[in-house]
């Protein structure tokens, strides 16, 4: 029961945390959102015409929303607990009765809602521009889920490293973002040469995006089943090395 309401009481902080300041973490996702769909899906979408016998604007879509849940998700664990070190709170959770595991998981659940909430903004303005009916909602809402799992761990791990502000968004700038985007967003992994297909292959957010769109419009580029294996390998191997730092103290402990 105790460890019950620790957890509640770090995701509800979590929470109030991104939606008390909302005009910074869920407005600018939904202008830039507009402004992908306007410009890529409506205006170069007409251009481009059709991939996999669906419109430019539908394959992008599932691109956009789960670029959205990536990038929010990461963003709010590693802000948020690099915050508390910096302000020296973290003190107060070590000193507490609380198991690492919980404070794990009160900070990753919530990126895990930061990055719902904004999938779930960027998801109603695309049916502003297009129509579409998820062929496996299910299967869909899953992916999500574990990517956003997989990012706010990857984001922990960022914060728990992180000596100044500059140091958390190196990676995203640097590293998660032009993985975002070479992910297949915006383009088919059919479309590229074969040298830069295999090269594409070997990116984790690849598989992400594929198993996504394949939920929700039924298009992939790659095997559904690798898919859920790269991702839920990923997830394991993070939280194991996450409760590691947390144990050892690493970047906690100085």
């Amino acid at each position: 029961m105790n460890n019950w309401i620790a957890f509640i009481t770090i995701f509800t902080k979590e929470v109030r945390r991104f939606t008390r300041i909302w005009p910074q973490t869920l407005l600018p996702p939904a202008i830039t959102t507009s402004l992908y769909f306007l410009i890529f899906g409506t205006l170069i979408g007409q251009r481009i015409g059709k991939i996999h016998d669906v419109s430019y604007m539908e394959f992008i879509v599932p691109g956009v929303i789960l670029m959205s849940v990536i990038s929010h998700s990461y963003a709010n664990v590693v802000s948020s607990f690099y915050s508390t070190k910096f302000q020296k709170h973290i003190e107060e959770l070590l000193i507490s009765p609380v198991p690492n595991w919980v404070i794990l998981a009160g900070y990753v659940s919530g990126g895990i809602a930061r990055g719902l909430m904004v999938g779930s903004v960027v998801a109603g303005i695309s049916l502003l521009f297009t129509n579409i009916l998820p062929e496996n909602l299910g299967l869909a809402l899953f992916v999500v889920l574990m990517t956003s799992t997989l990012f706010a761990l990857a984001g922990f791990i960022n914060a728990v490293f992180a000596d100044s502000f500059d140091a958390i968004s190196i990676i995203p700038n640097f590293i998660l973002t032009p993985l975002s985007y070479l992910g297949g967003v915006f383009y088919s992994v059919s479309m590229l040469p074969e040298i830069w297909q295999k090269i594409s292959m070997l990116n984790p957010i690849l598989y992400m995006i594929n198993a996504f769109r394949y939920g929700l419009i039924g298009v992939s580029d790659v095997d559904i089943q690798m898919a859920f294996i790269i991702t839920s390998g990923f997830i394991v191997v993070l939280i194991f090395f996450s409760l590691f730092l947390l144990h050892k103290g690493v970047g906690i402990k100085n």
